[in-house]
């Protein structure tokens, strides 16, 4: 068992003040059985008005909204979490195997459907040649042994690139580059298990890692893929390996857009200056 304490602050500077609109918060650890937030505490400048919910992926959610113009826009959260550490956590390839196609129940067939749907469905044909030449996936191989393999290929092939633009790539644009961010390395690999009917979805968060410890460190994004009887996986192909405790996750989608950590509008005639984000984790006891 350990706590950690996570700090991330996301800062915006505008040339002129300018009025905000709603702004929308992925920040809050997610709980359950392996991970419990015993403290946050949420620090907004120019002052906003918090507001919490869960969305429908069941994700905590802050609605910040705000009464006076500024030039500087800035939020930093500060989360103690407390990590229960298990006997045997399972791990992606400890899962029995699972014959493809992967067959779901009746009663998760409805909900399965929103997660093998495609976010980029003109590539996905392609995509699924491309994915079947190269893992020669066949009809009654092992699923949870082809999404390990596709895992540690994007890894081996894709070059990690830190990128500030909006959005993600899409899975051929990566492939073409052999290169991208975590978000575009997730988004590649989730479109891959979705062309073969498995049900996945994005995943964004934190990492603990040596640049976490030492602030440098931006948010994570991997992906989680779901096998019947087992539940959900966590596959991380910046690393290509599957999660660990060190995957604090924040939110789960559908879509890569829903997990943005920061997002919202202002107007205004001022230009964005640029932003700044970076997190923290700090275990208990190393901050004074």
């Amino acid at each position: 068992m350990s706590r950690i304490r996570i700090l991330h602050t996301t800062t915006y500077r505008y040339l002129k003040p300018v009025a905000f609109g709603v702004h929308r918060l992925v920040v809050r650890p997610r709980e359950g059985h392996d991970l419990q937030v015993e403290n946050l505490l949420l620090r907004i400048n120019p002052p906003g008005a918090a507001s919490w919910h869960r969305d429908i992926y069941g994700n905590s959610i802050a609605l910040v909204t705000f009464s006076e113009p500024s030039d500087l826009l800035e939020f930093s959260s500060e989360a103690t979490v407390f990590r229960r550490d298990h006997s045997a956590p399972r791990g992606l390839l400890e899962a029995h195997p699972e014959t493809m196609p992967v067959r779901y129940s009746a009663l998760e067939e409805p909900v399965v459907r929103a997660y093998v749907q495609s976010v980029f469905p003109d590539e996905a044909d392609r995509l699924l040649r491309w994915a079947r030449q190269i893992f020669s996936l066949q009809r009654g191989d092992d699923a949870v042994q082809g999404v390990q393999e596709i895992n540690r290929w994007i890894h081996r092939s894709i070059r990690y690139r830190r990128r500030e633009d909006r959005g993600v790539q899409s899975p051929l644009e990566t492939l073409a580059r052999e290169s991208g961010s975590c978000r575009d390395m997730a988004t590649l690999l989730l479109e891959i298990v979705r062309t073969l009917k498995l049900a996945g979805r994005f995943a964004s968060g934190y990492l603990e890692s040596s640049a976490s410890f030492a602030g440098r460190a931006s948010t994570h994004a991997w992906m989680e893929v779901y096998f019947p009887e087992h539940g959900w996986f966590g596959c991380d192909p910046s690393s290509g390996e599957g999660t660990s405790k060190k995957h604090i996750v924040t939110g789960v989608s559908s879509h890569p857009r829903g997990l943005m950590p920061v997002s919202g509008v202002y107007s205004g005639s001022s230009q964005l200056c640029g932003n700044e984000c970076h997190g923290q984790n700090i275990p208990d006891g190393l901050r004074t």
